[in-house]
């Protein structure tokens, strides 16, 4: 159960994470100076817990993508550069769905072995218990 539910706390992150990004996805600096939102990632590790006798993962790090921002032509937009062009966060919001799909079935993977492990135990329990 404890590598189902470490997998499940971190593809939680993820989640979040996602949707993070996806709210900031169309919000813009308000001044030319100003720096748009920039993209989010979780970065995973496994880790081996001892107890358990296994690997699990953990989330390490959240790190922002460093990929370069979105310039969209608005001259009349207060955050506009001399040229007329706004920098917008380097959120896409096709991939951003996507990642979020993965990391759910993900989330409902952990969620299945837990539920699998709880079932084995109780089994196990019932067997020691009618011996």
């Amino acid at each position: 159960m404890g590598v189902g539910f470490a997998g499940s706390q971190a593809q939680t992150l993820r989640m979040k994470t996602i949707a993070e990004n996806i709210s900031n996805a169309s919000t813009t600096p308000t001044k030319p100076t100003e720096r748009p939102y920039q993209r989010k990632l979780v970065a995973f590790k496994n880790v081996f817990d001892a107890a358990l006798g296994a690997n699990k993962v953990v989330v390490s790090k959240i790190v922002t993508d460093t990929s370069s921002f979105i310039k969209k032509f608005e001259p009349g937009h207060p955050a506009a550069d001399k040229e007329g062009y706004v920098l917008t966060p380097n959120v896409h919001p096709i991939l951003e769905a996507m990642d979020m799909r993965e990391a759910n079935r993900s989330y409902m993977a952990d969620l299945e072995v837990i539920d699998a492990s709880r079932t084995m135990l109780v089994k196990t329990l019932d067997m020691l218990h009618s011996n």
